[in-house]
C-alpha cells in the first residue's frame, strides 16, 4: 500500500514525505519533480508557457505512472487529487493522508518559501492570502471526500508529523474503499 500526501500547497507534503519515507523505509515520489523530470520544465514554466491545463496533463500523466507503484510514499500537487481519474488511478493501492492548515498558516508559509524559477504561478492573480482562501474553500470538499486520514500540520514538524502518520497507518493499514463522490476534474 502506497501512502499518498494530498493537501494544499505549503502543508508540508514534501518535507513531511522524504521524513515519513526515511522512516518506514519507503521510496519517496514528488510528482511535482517527477513532471519537472520528464518535461524539463518547471511548474511555473509549463504553465507560461501552455497555462494550467498543460501542466494538469502532464500531472496525469506521471500519476498514471505513480499508481503502478507499491509501498512508496508519494507526494501529489495541491490540485491534482480534483481531477477524479488521478483519484481513480491512485486509491486502488494508496491510502490517501491529507496534511491541511488553516489559510493564514497556509499563506505564511508560501510567502516564506519564494524562490524565483520553481515557485508556483498563482492561481487567481490574488494576492497570497486570499488566493489560499479561496482555492482552499473550493479544494476542502474534495480533500475531505478524498482522505482516508487526515494531519493538521499547523505547528507542527515534519518528524512529528510523520511518525503520527506512521503510528495511525501501523493501526489501520488498509485503504478505505467505499469513497464519496468526486468533483468534476480541473477544477484548479
Amino acid at each position: 500500500m502506497n501512502l499518498i500526501l494530498i493537501g494544499y500547497r505549503g502543508s508540508g507534503k514534501t518535507s513531511v514525505g522524504r521524513e515519513l519515507a526515511r522512516l518506514l523505509d519507503r521510496p519517496f515520489f514528488d510528482s511535482d519533480r517527477m513532471v519537472f523530470a520528464k518535461t524539463g520544465r518547471t511548474v511555473r514554466e509549463i504553465v507560461e508557457a501552455g497555462g494550467w491545463p498543460a501542466f494538469r496533463e502532464a500531472e496525469k500523466a506521471v500519476i498514471a505512472e505513480l499508481s503502478a507503484l507499491d509501498h512508496a510514499v508519494i507526494s501529489l500537487g495541491g490540485g491534482a487529487v480534483m481531477d477524479p481519474q488521478n483519484v481513480a488511478a491512485l486509491e486502488e493501492r494508496g491510502k490517501f493522508v491529507w496534511l491541511k492548515a488553516d489559510a493564514r498558516t497556509l499563506a505564511r508559509r508560501m510567502q516564506s518559501e519564494k524562490n524565483g524559477s520553481g515557485q508556483r504561478p498563482s492561481l487567481t492573480g490574488a494576492g497570497t492570502l486570499e488566493e489560499v482562501e479561496r482555492v482552499l474553500a473550493e479544494r476542502l470538499p474534495v480533500y475531505r471526500a478524498v482522505a482516508d486520514l487526515a494531519v493538521d500540520t499547523a505547528e507542527k514538524t515534519p518528524a512529528g508529523i510523520a511518525a503520527e502518520i506512521a503510528g495511525a497507518v501501523s493501526e489501520d493499514p488498509a485503504p478505505r474503499r467505499a469513497r464519496q463522490s468526486r468533483r468534476q476534474p480541473h477544477v484548479r
